[in-house]
């Protein structure tokens, strides 16, 4: 059973989701009658930050974690925002308090801004971004103030940074094409969508799925890969493009965000043919589009597991001082089909 989130507590206490989130993350003193009627509903729930609403120890140091992540609208992150919050609040050890932040571009100078203006609002960093100097710039400013910063999802900074968290994209890349080269037995063409060229989890993604059908699948042929920037309405409409031109089209591979236009046209279009589609992210959507066929394969990253090995590895660099050599922490990839959801 999924545990209860900030949503649920909020309800169960009768506040809004906010005043949920200053109680558990420390952003603005509440009343002392309100924040005891939260720690009331989250025992009563089972939330994950019951026993630490009870009466965690005043005497545990506090211990700031800054997250940066982007497209703040998309399922994806807003799942990746709830399991930070659980993962912050059962950290052991110390009072940690969730310091969180969207980019709502993904230029490399809007993303380095955002990351300078965390120093002195958190005690350890983590964040999504796109791997280009002016980021490595920030990042090496930042620690030379004593920040460690950690990438997540798509690496950058690399021997600046204090760590990758997130999946090996390179195999991620080449499972999407052996799937697709297991389905598309006649010769063709196959589609690849990248959110944009300095993206180093998609670059690596996209490598991966060449090489592989490059390999094993000689039949199929990669197009030059589609820039979406990550968006629903680009990739819808490029989608249908595709549809429409491509008559060989046998495969299309979403290898980052912007998944829910791909689905939207394919519900519009109903290719015939067997058309391969793999996405990323398993989400409403996406859960959708397996279940109508719409979709073959949705390649997840384990959130949960993600925070909190997270959470561990950033609470380790203030504790025990930045990691020597930096960490390179890979998770298994959650893979799901219309027979397994």
């Amino acid at each position: 059973m999924k545990r209860p989130g900030m949503s649920a507590l909020a309800r169960e206490a009768g506040v809004s989701v906010s005043t949920v989130d200053r109680v558990l993350n420390g952003r603005e003193t509440v009343k002392a009658e309100t924040a005891a009627r939260i720690a009331e509903a989250a025992a009563r729930i089972g939330h994950p930050a019951a026993g630490r609403l009870a009466g965690a120890s005043p005497d545990l140091p506090v211990l700031r974690f800054g997250v940066l992540l982007h497209k703040q609208g998309q399922d994806f992150y807003k799942a990746f925002a709830e399991a930070l919050h659980i993962a912050v609040a059962q950290t052991q050890g110390v009072r940690g308090r969730l310091v969180l932040e969207f980019s709502a571009s993904q230029a490399p100078g809007e993303m380095a801004g955002h990351l300078r203006a965390m120093a002195g609002r958190c005690d350890v960093l983590a964040a999504t971004a796109v791997n280009h100097p002016e980021v490595t710039a920030a990042v090496e400013e930042l620690t030379a103030q004593g920040l460690s910063v950690f990438s997540l999802l798509s690496d950058f900074a690399q021997g600046v940074r204090a760590g990758y968290l997130g999946l090996n994209n390179l195999k991620v890349g080449r499972t999407a094409a052996w799937v697709i080269g297991l389905t598309a037995k006649e010769p063709g063409t196959v589609a690849i969508f990248v959110g944009g060229h300095r993206w180093h989890g998609h670059e690596l993604r996209e490598t991966g799925f060449r090489n592989y059908l490059r390999e094993c699948a000689p039949h199929l042929t990669v197009l030059d890969p589609l820039v979406n920037l990550e968006t629903r309405q680009l990739t819808y409409e490029t989608t249908l493009g595709l549809l429409a031109r491509q008559k060989s089209l046998r495969g299309i591979y979403v290898a980052g965000g912007g998944m829910e236009g791909a689905i939207a046209a394919l519900r519009e279009a109903r290719p015939e043919g067997g058309l391969a589609v793999v996405v990323s992210a398993l989400t409403p959507e996406s859960r959708a589009g397996l279940a109508e066929g719409l979709l073959t394969l949705v390649t997840d990253t384990p959130l949960s597991k993600l925070c909190r090995d997270l959470v561990v590895a950033m609470t380790q660099a203030v504790t025990q001082g930045p990691p020597r050599g930096g960490v390179q922490h890979f998770l298994p990839p959650d893979l799901h089909v219309a027979e397994s959801i």
